[in-house]
């Protein structure tokens, strides 16, 4: 791909669109058009212009953010923000000088320049040229006065390559895989080396800070008998994994409204004037461990069908604030993808063993596509087209709804092509402790590799032939559990265990998904109403199926115990802002949870949805559930606060001085509209994760419905007046309408529509 190295001298903003033989020599024109909530709409002739535009007005409202990511994504966080220091690293914190190494070590630059002249189609490189061109535009226009206050005169904020573009599309596609391993990888050394300075943890997959959503209704329950979308990420509050809204008007037609992510060129979640589509994160797991078998006179060599293979090393070199020397490690590679340790579970690096992780995603280009294909669909048999025949979507689940009445949930990724067998026959002897969190196959065996399948882009992933696609005229949902069950009336077929778990423990979250869902299917056609009113019904599935036994036990409660009980029995049971009890009830369940033998009767694979369930009230157990009360009361109290006090003013926005609560609560209680906040120093529940972009979404005769809501508002700027707008409109489930049409983007439009070229 050549590079596209923004001239200064050429660029000019136009004051009117120009005509005529001028157009056609600008290189990137788009027109910017704000409504409500700040919201841009971009139009352009060419996709060049699409990504030049859409560039400009996310660094307009996140500027300092985006900059930071560059700058992440190049190994570059040691060297201005010191290498102890700790940021958010996809989804969990990460020490500054393991991202650094990561990313100099995991993003392979050469491979995706050469990768992107096959895998990224002609117009996918236009819009990732158009994004270097509009985001280093936004410099020269802002100078120095128009940057903000945060990060004005910061060195890192810095004209952008087409390196940074492939850099951060690497990123977005490890997210939910070996990123969330970087600073295992990036601390792994051959025995005898000093032991990691950093703790180095293996996340469980499902705790990680993300997690979604959605709904797609057909026409044989709406009202109209069209398609009726409901999407609900929940995805961070803060850092680069935030959603920013745009409606995208390019060439051929293209017209698509939705979010994306930061560096995202166009909507990769939202709908067109035909389809709606939400995605949720799946339980697929995208990449595969391998236990090797080291040669006994050399840890950096290991064997495989009995002969051995000298690892790779790779020296990594990463620069440190002005004055201090550069720190340099050199981290093994292997067939199988880089050495990583992780001692707390027993992965270490030793003279007779060492780990590996191979990634599906590692150089997954295909996504932008996928995507283009995605929003240019008029059905959803197009979207289930577009994700089988490129696997470009990394680790999402794809919900959609089209105008014609169908519903598809399709759980088909970027994933490992390892069947149920294979898992079998190259299991080692500890394959079993990691069954929750990933696949461990055996190093020693190159029979042990991913099964190359004809058709797949690329060797050695799974076809979508053997993951899961359902498409039906009643509805489809999912909250992020396996493929199993997307519809209690008709759960899937048991497939591979790399796409998810079959048959086990739903959790609460999905089962108040799929029970919330039947009774407002079973209370008559579904609208827009309803449906939105379904999303934010914050109630807690853990309260209905506890509270009323629990206060049988209270009869007996004593002191801080019996001060519990007299609020949890006037509490409503949900998570509303003015529920009283809620942040009791929060603190109380984990611990309650995790008693043994809590549940009367037992899971039931033949009865997902209702079991396990009924609490056990009697002997043990009854004391165990009326001690833990009477501790979380305890603690609760010494902190100073109230048992109580109005959720809303305990979990909370600070928009400056003014304090904007939030409704919702943690999905391990069984809520839909999931919030899980941290506690901050005030002793206040700030949101961490959570429904973020809301959108509910059918179709008329002239084109899309859609009203939704950004949790977070547009713009990490707080000088902005849409900073904190829209998380005022979620406080209050004041839904916005959005303007699709000339006419409804006319009737909304903020200021004069900015117009830029070079």
């Amino acid at each position: 791909m050549k590079r596209m190295a923004v001239c200064a001298a050429a660029a000019a903003v136009l004051v009117a669109a120009p005509a005529g033989e001028a157009l056609a020599k600008l290189r990137y024109s788009a027109t910017i058009t704000r409504t409500t909530y700040g919201i841009p709409h971009i139009e352009a002739r060419d996709w060049r212009g699409v990504g030049y535009g859409v560039a400009y007005a996310y660094a307009e409202d996140n500027l300092c953010l985006l900059a930071e990511e560059f700058a992440t994504v190049a190994g570059e966080r040691s060297r201005f923000w010191g290498p102890e220091a700790k940021a958010v690293l996809g989804f969990e914190e990460v020490d500054n000088l393991s991202s650094d190494v990561f990313f100099r070590a995991v993003i392979d630059l050469p491979a995706l320049r050469k990768g992107a002249e096959t895998a990224l189609s002609p117009r996918a490189r236009d819009l990732m040229a158009g994004y270097v061109a509009g985001y280093n535009r936004f410099l020269k226009d802002a100078g120095t006065d128009g940057i903000p206050a945060e990060c004005r005169g910061k060195p890192w904020v810095r004209p952008i390559t087409d390196d940074d573009m492939l850099r951060l599309n690497e990123k977005q596609m490890l997210l939910a895989s070996s990123l969330n391993l970087a600073p295992a990888i990036a601390n792994a050394a051959p025995p005898g080396a000093p032991a990691p300075k950093v703790a180095i943890t293996m996340p469980d997959p499902k705790e990680l800070g993300i997690g979604s959503n959605g709904w797609a209704f057909g026409g044989d329950v709406t009202t109209d008998g069209r398609g009726l979308l409901v999407g609900n990420p929940h995805f961070p509050w803060k850092g680069p994994s935030r959603f920013w809204q745009m409606h995208v008007k390019g060439p051929k037609g293209y017209e698509v409204m939705g979010v994306g992510l930061a560096g995202t060129p166009l909507p990769t979640l939202g709908f067109n004037k035909d389809i709606a589509w939400t995605h949720t994160v799946t339980e697929a797991r995208h990449f595969t461990l391998y236990q090797l078998a080291l040669d006994p006179a050399d840890p950096t060599r290991y064997m495989v069908d009995g002969k051995p293979e000298t690892m790779t090393p790779l020296a990594v070199t990463v620069p440190m604030p002005e004055g201090t020397p550069a720190v340099t490690r050199t981290l093994y590679t292997t067939r199988w993808g880089p050495i990583f340790v992780i001692p707390s579970r027993g992965i270490t690096w030793g003279a007779q063993s060492a780990f590996a992780l191979k990634d599906a995603n590692r150089g997954n280009q295909r996504g932008i596509e996928t995507w283009l294909r995605i929003g240019e669909a008029k059905n959803v048999g197009e979207i289930r087209a577009a994700v089988s025949e490129t696997l470009g979507i990394p680790w999402v689940n794809t919900i959609a709804a089209d105008r014609f009445g169908d519903a598809l949930h399709a759980d088909v990724t970027a994933v490992p092509n390892v069947t149920a067998e294979k898992v079998k026959a190259c299991a080692t002897p500890i394959s079993g402790l990691f069954a929750e969190l990933a696949i461990l196959l055996d190093g020693s065996k190159s029979a042990c590799d991913w099964d190359v399948a004809p058709g797949t882009p690329v060797p050695g992933l799974m076809p979508a032939s053997d993951q899961a696609a359902t498409t039906v005229k009643t509805w489809l949902t999912n909250s992020n559990d396996s493929y199993w069950v997307s519809n209690p009336a008709m759960p899937h077929r048991e497939l591979s265990p790399i796409l998810g778990e079959y048959a086990t423990t739903l959790t609460l979250r999905t089962r108040s998904n799929f029970t919330e869902t039947a009774a407002l299917v079973a209370g008559g056609k579904i609208d827009h109403a309803r449906a939105e009113a379904h999303a934010f019904a914050n109630k807690s599935l853990a309260a209905t199926m506890v509270l009323p036994k629990l206060m049988t036990l209270c009869a007996g409660a004593q002191d801080a115990a019996a001060r519990g009980c007299a609020v949890l029995a006037k509490w409503d049971g949900r998570f509303e802002k003015e529920s009283r009890g809620a942040r009791l009830f929060r603190a109380f369940w984990p611990a309650a949870a995790q008693i043994k033998g809590l549940w009367a009767v037992p899971f039931d694979p033949a009865d997902p949805v209702d079991t396990p369930r009924d609490i056990m009230t009697e002997g043990e157990t009854g004391a165990k559930l009326l001690a833990a009360l009477e501790r979380t009361v305890t603690t609760l109290e010494d902190q100073g606060i109230a048992l109580d006090s109005e959720w809303g003013s305990e979990q909370l926005v600070m928009a400056g001085n003014e304090a904007i609560p939030i409704h919702g609560g943690p999905g391990g209680l069984g809520i839909l509209n999931m919030q899980e906040s941290e506690r901050a120093a005030s002793g206040k529940l700030i949101p961490r994760h959570g429904t973020s972009y809301i959108q509910v979404v059918g179709f008329d005769d002239k084109g899309p419905v859609a009203d939704a809501i950004l949790s977070y508002s547009q713009s990490t700027n707080p000088a902005s007046p849409h900073a904190y707008d829209q998380t005022r409109a979620y406080a209050a489930k004041k839904w916005h309408r959005l303007p699709f049409s000339a006419k409804a983007i006319a009737a909304e439009t903020i200021g004069k529509p900015k117009r830029i070229a070079e």
